[in-house]
C-alpha cells in the first residue's frame, strides 16, 4: 500500500511537470552536443514507467481481455460456427503464441494479416459479425469498446512472455516488409514528415516523450510493448491498428482504410524488426 501511495504521489508530479515542459521548444544545440548530451531515457519517461509497473499488477486490460475470452469460447454464428475454427496460424482454434507470430501470410486469403486484421476476418467468418458495421467503430472511445478490440486483447494476451517470432518464409510476407519499410521512410504531407522523423533516429524525444529508433531491434520492441493497452488518459483498450492511424494523423497524412493493406505492412515491418524480444503482455499506456 505504501509503495502504491507513493507511485501515485509521483504519478502527480509527474503530470505537473507535463505542463512546466509543455512549452515552445528551446534553440537547438548542435547535433554533436544534442547526441552527446541525450539520455537513453529521460528521468519523467522512468518515473512513469515504474508508476506503470505497479498499476500493471492489477491492468484494467484484464476486463476486457476476459471479455474477449467469452466471445471467442462461447460465441456462435448464425450456423453455429464458432472461434475454435479460426486459424490464427498455428491451427484452428490454437490462440496460444499466435499473436507473437503475426503478421503472416495465411493461405485461405492469400494475404498477409496482422493479428487484429485476421481476428476480424475470423469475427466476421464464424460468428456472423458484419465489417461495413464494425468498420463504423473500429476503434474503442469513452461510450463503447468494440467486441473486436476484446477478443484482440484476448488472442495477445495468450502470449505474454513469448518471443516475437513474425515469420519470413513466404515471398508475401518478405514483401510485406519491403513495403513496410519504404512506407516508414515516405516523407509527404505539409510537413515533409515520415515515419523516420520522429523514429529513425538515436536520442530523439518531443516534449516529455522518450521516441525510440524502430529500425533497431533492441528499440522496435516499444512499438509492439503493451500493444493492446488500456489507455488511462482515456480509460478504455486501444490496439495497434489504432496507433498506426494515430501516427498519420499526426503527421497530417490522410489516415488509412481500417484494416489496409498499408497498416499491415507497416506492422510488418515493425514486428520483423522487434523479432526474438520479449512479449510482456497487454498493458498500460498514458
Amino acid at each position: 500500500m505504501k509503495q502504491r501511495l507513493s507511485m501515485l504521489a509521483a504519478a502527480a508530479a509527474l503530470a505537473a511537470s507535463f505542463a512546466v515542459q509543455a512549452q515552445p521548444p528551446a534553440r537547438k544545440a548542435p547535433a554533436a552536443a544534442r547526441a552527446a548530451a541525450a539520455p537513453a531515457k529521460s528521468a519523467i519517461s522512468e518515473e512513469f514507467e515504474k508508476f506503470r509497473e505497479v498499476l500493471e499488477e492489477d491492468n484494467p486490460a484484464e476486463l476486457f481481455e476476459a471479455r474477449g475470452e467469452e466471445i471467442w469460447k462461447n460465441g456462435k454464428g448464425p450456423n453455429g460456427t464458432t472461434m475454435a475454427q479460426c486459424d490464427l496460424g498455428l491451427g484452428p482454434g490454437i490462440v496460444k503464441g499466435a499473436y507473437v507470430q503475426m503478421p503472416r501470410w495465411f493461405a485461405d486469403v492469400d494475404k498477409v494479416m496482422d493479428a487484429e486484421r485476421r481476428v476480424v476476418h475470423c469475427m466476421v467468418k464464424y460468428l456472423g459479425y458484419k465489417e461495413e458495421d464494425i468498420r463504423k467503430q473500429p476503434f474503442s472511445n469513452v461510450n463503447r469498446t468494440p467486441d473486436h478490440v476484446s477478443v484482440i486483447t484476448y488472442v495477445a494476451a495468450q502470449s505474454r512472455n513469448m518471443r516475437i517470432a513474425a515469420p519470413q518464409k513466404h515471398p508475401k510476407e518478405r514483401e510485406a516488409y519491403r513495403i513496410g519499410r519504404e512506407i516508414f521512410a515516405y516523407r509527404a504531407g505539409p510537413f515533409d514528415f515520415s515515419c523516420t522523423t520522429c523514429h529513425g533516429s538515436d536520442g530523439m524525444r518531443i516534449r516529455t516523450q522518450d521516441l525510440p529508433n524502430l529500425s533497431k531491434p533492441d528499440q522496435a520492441i516499444r512499438a509492439y510493448q503493451g500493444w493492446p493497452g488500456y489507455r488511462m488518459t482515456g480509460g478504455f483498450m486501444l490496439t495497434q491498428q489504432w496507433r498506426m492511424n494515430d501516427c498519420f494523423r499526426q503527421q497530417r497524412f490522410p489516415e488509412p482504410g481500417y484494416l489496409s493493406d498499408t497498416i499491415t505492412a507497416l506492422l510488418d515491418y515493425m514486428t520483423v524488426n522487434a523479432n526474438g524480444q520479449l512479449y510482456k503482455g497487454p498493458g498500460i499506456k498514458r
